[in-house]
């Protein structure tokens, strides 16, 4: 048994507070306070550390096709951010690795690691290119991922849409894919406009129709959103709205929200959603709308999508968006790319600038909407890796949201004129390191039903943080003291000390089997892949080198 002494708790999930107590941890989990006759084979004392369960990253692009093109096309990035590999303690190496807004594979889960976080999610899997996204998620140690499968401007949904399919049978074909492509959730981006980008559309707004399947992205939002719930998957549809990046866009974020219908929802990277029309340059904040809101709707939550100044990458199954805004690229490189009927791949470098008014401006609109959502539970922490920024930016976005003075001194040194465009100075709220745990910590791992992770109770996995307590937050949160990753020392001092591998999590809904006749016959009639190659099994995920994934059974609900 290994035992922690003298931490300060800090778990909303259990009202702890820097609460001092000692964990105890046996075969990888947390356990109660065994008594003073258990033995106890090795203690760390981490004294007046502040100790939370390991950080979880909800929506973070780190595997699949698009960002393999994203790493090609800023090869600079690599290049100015070269790094060696290191012997570890164990007598292991740790891959050489390198890269700030796309590293690879093995820099990503050591530099998550080194952060503090345990799991980290891919929300935008290609249904093609399922198996490449997990072979890249089994390359990426020390933590624990997943991907969620991209719907919603598939052939086949939206054929199933055109014809009124009953909505069991789309609920049959939505469980099909997340089994065969061992998806944990469903993401849908741009609804129905991807596929319309294919038919020379520029733009579909919520209401409008497809131009081929005269289908609208409300209709396809909510065929999909019934059919996950109806699925019991553990996460609600994860939506990347219409018209992301677009003046005027709080309309259409908001009609998604009440389209919904009560059913649960989760609006991602909403800053890119929160756009009004107001003022001369005809861009402007409409942040307290959305927050309103979202205050106002209990089924909703979201991730902001925060931007951070400096050189990133976009990289986006939104071909429709990418495309109108590959005249932005910096350096001058873009590639959009059609994925035969399932969707597509924008992939455009970026660099956001403090002194150009709309860069300055999405800045204090994704801070207004972490400050003014009231229930942290319902608000999660993202930079939209890297669409945003990348994630090694987490640690200045916590102080940012922490330090109200800080936040401030930071707005005076951006565009002349957007401290009179936002309400930014007018927010007193300061995050606690209570709800600095909710957003990334608890409300993440109950948001993707991962009851087991998130807190810091017995019976939970013993991923936990140690940080060392300083007035510079920004500081603490980039070097923990002590990661542990199922009751192993993985980080030391804010550098890794064991590699460790992680597992993938996956959800297992029910369908009809008969729902795979009717695709056999499309596979072979549209398809360049089979039906049988297509699917991929928990089989392969072992073949790519990873342990066996972590099922989640769900409950089909009735009709």
């Amino acid at each position: 048994m290994l035992r922690l002494d003298n931490a300060r708790l800090v778990d909303p999930v259990h009202g702890l507070d820097r609460v001092p107590r000692s964990l105890h941890v046996q075969d990888g989990r947390i356990v109660a306070d065994p008594g003073p006759h258990a033995v106890v084979d090795r203690s760390i004392d981490l004294e007046g550390a502040l100790v939370m369960a390991g950080a979880l990253d909800i929506h973070t692009h780190i595997g699949g096709g698009k960002i393999n093109v994203a790493r090609g096309l800023l090869d600079e990035d690599h290049l100015l951010d070269a790094r060696a590999g290191a012997s570890l303690p164990d007598g292991s190496w740790m891959h050489a690795g390198c890269g700030r807004a796309t590293p690879t594979t093995w820099a990503t889960g050591y530099r998550y690691a080194e952060m503090g976080y345990t799991a980290c999610f891919e929300p935008a899997m290609l249904p093609l290119g399922a198996r490449q996204a997990h072979m890249e998620l089994a390359d990426t140690p020390m933590v624990d991922k997943g991907a969620y499968v991209m719907l919603g401007n598939d052939d086949y949904l939206l054929r199933m849409l055109s014809q009124a399919a009953a909505p069991q049978r789309i609920a049959d074909y939505v469980g099909w894919m997340v089994r065969n492509t061992q998806a944990l959730a469903v993401k849908v981006v741009n609804p129905g406009g991807i596929s319309a980008f294919k038919f020379n559309q520029r733009a579909l707004d919520f209401d409008a129709l497809h131009p081929h399947y005269r289908v609208s992205p409300r209709q396809v939002l909510q065929a999909l959103a019934r059919a996950v719930h109806e699925l019991g998957l553990p996460h609600p549809l994860h939506v990347h709205a219409s018209n992301l990046g677009v003046a005027g866009n709080v309309a259409s974020t908001l009609a998604t929200m009440e389209a919904a219908e009560g059913l649960p929802l989760h609006i991602t990277h909403i800053q890119f959603h929160s756009y009004g029309t107001e003022g001369e340059r005809k861009f402007s904040s409409a942040a307290e709308a959305i927050a309103d809101a979202v205050n106002r709707l209990p089924n909703i939550s979201i991730d902001v999508g925060q931007i951070l100044f400096g050189q990133t990458i976009t990289a986006s199954g939104d071909t429709m968006a990418q495309f109108a805004n590959h005249r932005h690229a910096h350096p001058k490189a873009w590639n959009c790319t059609d994925i035969e009927c399932d969707a597509g791949c924008g992939v455009v470098p970026f660099r956001y600038r403090d002194q150009q008014f709309v860069n300055a401006l999405q800045w204090t609109i994704g801070l207004e909407l972490f400050l003014r959502v009231a229930d942290p539970w319902r608000v999660f922490l993202t930079t939209d890796h890297p669409n945003g920024a990348p994630f090694t930016s987490y640690p200045h976005l916590i102080r940012l949201l922490m330090d109200r003075d800080f936040r401030n001194r930071q707005l005076d040194t951006l565009h002349a004129e957007v401290g009179a465009h936002s309400q930014l100075r007018q927010l007193q709220r300061e995050y606690s390191l209570s709800e600095i745990a909710v957003i990334t910590r608890a409300a993440p791992a109950r948001a993707l039903g991962l009851h087991d992770r998130g807190h810091l109770g017995p019976g939970a996995v013993a991923d936990i943080v140690a940080y060392r307590e300083q007035d510079d937050v920004e500081a603490m949160f980039a070097r923990p003291t002590h990661v542990f990753k199922d009751g192993e020392l993985i980080v030391r001092d804010g550098r890794v000390v064991r590699s460790v591998q992680g597992r993938v999590h996956t959800a297992v809904p029910e369908f009809d089997p008969t729902i795979e006749s009717e695709l056999d016959d499309y596979f072979g009639r549209y398809m360049t892949l089979g039906l049988d190659s297509f699917k991929l099994g928990t089989d392969e995920l072992c073949a790519c080198g990873a342990p066996a994934p972590l099922q989640h059974a769900c409950r089909r609900k009735s009709p």
